[in-house]
């Protein structure tokens, strides 16, 4: 089943909230502003944080619920060259010289085309078009993602052309508490992720070119743990970033499971496939309160965490990353679902 109302009025326009729903206790709602996955309830348990209005989520510099693009994640110096031209991005990383998630006005603030099909697994169809120069990146872009509501998960179907070679690699911003979205932090939730390696961050916070084992330390989700267990370790590559906000290499390749997630209040598990080589997991480092949150909830550090699925961060400057361009007439096409179990 799905349902539509309207959410709020923006300058750039109507946001009308979609809600999917089935008759196994899962539903979530949607907003064509940014795909913004604002709930999604597992047996009567919000699992995402969200914020309460329309113009709390467009000014959202926490991203949640969001979809980003044209890039995910941070590229240092805000720039990139293709062939012998090189393109100049926005500065938008906090007195960084990163951009960050596509730049000042990147997918996550854009109304999207939507389009709600109805039926045993509902699916909501949102296209955007990016124009050539859109934040910088070049080309002429068709974005397509479909939110599909199956008996037990949530899939998300990335899709993208482009009429010149460019930039592809989106995600979704989600912060999962499985205890329920205004419950407290995520740290006893208990962590799975089938990941060898992972890539060490530099001062920015941005991807330094190397990959290291997560063998003998705290990035060692290989055999599950609690997510706080060494959260605070005395290593810079937690200290400097307050946790963890790191790009993990999934082991394998194709449409795999590359993660389970457990609340320990609840039991409920999320586990999550995907097709791409990496997943950023953020646990909440910076989240705050400033900008009304839905329910009237407080959240603070560590209130939820993402599994941002993508291309590895900074890609374009390290050639031994897996590329991030798409060529033009190329199609970018992947798929991440989460499904959820209650143990």
């Amino acid at each position: 089943m799905i349902t539509e109302k309207h959410f709020g009025n923006l300058s750039i326009g109507e946001v009308t909230a979609y809600t999917l729903s089935n008759n196994n206790g899962l539903s979530a709602e949607i907003l064509n502003l940014g795909g913004i996955l604002r709930r999604l309830v597992v047996n009567g348990i919000d699992v995402v944080l969200g914020r309460e209005t329309a113009d709390g989520c467009s000014f959202d510099d926490a991203y949640q619920g969001a979809l980003i693009g044209r890039n995910s994640n941070r590229i240092e110096n805000c720039e990139f060259t293709i062939g012998e031209t090189k393109y100049k991005l926005d500065a938008n990383d906090s007195g960084r010289d990163c951009n960050l998630h596509g730049g000042v006005d990147g997918f996550a603030r854009r109304i999207w085309d939507a389009q709600a099909i109805d039926g045993d697994e509902p699916q909501l169809i949102l296209s955007l078009f990016s124009p050539d120069g859109d934040q910088g990146f070049p080309g002429n872009a068709e974005i397509k993602v479909t939110y599909t509501l199956t008996k037990d998960s949530l899939k998300i179907h990335y899709e993208g052309t482009a009429d010149a070679d460019t930039i592809i690699n989106m995600t979704n911003h989600s912060y999962f508490n499985l205890n329920g979205h205004a419950s407290g932090d995520v740290l006893g939730h208990k962590l799975w992720i089938d990941a060898d390696f992972f890539a060490p961050n530099n001062d920015l916070c941005v991807a330094d070119g190397s990959i290291l084992p997560v063998k003998d330390t705290p990035f060692d989700f290989t055999s599950e743990k609690a997510v706080g267990k060494e959260i605070h370790g005395p290593i810079y590559q937690l200290q400097n970033f307050r946790g963890y906000d790191h790009n993990f290499v999934i082991n394998g390749r194709g449409f795999r499971r590359f993660a389970e997630l457990t609340g320990d209040k609840t039991g409920i598990t999320m586990v999550c496939f995907t097709d791409r080589p990496g997943v950023q997991l953020y646990t909440g480092n910076f989240v705050t309160a400033d900008i009304p949150c839905k329910d009237s909830a407080e959240y603070t550090t560590h209130s939820g965490l993402c599994l941002e699925t993508q291309g590895f961060p900074n890609a374009p400057k390290y050639s031994h990353f897996p590329s991030t361009i798409v060529k033009k007439g190329e199609k970018y096409d992947s798929v991440t679902e989460f499904k959820f179990i209650q143990k």
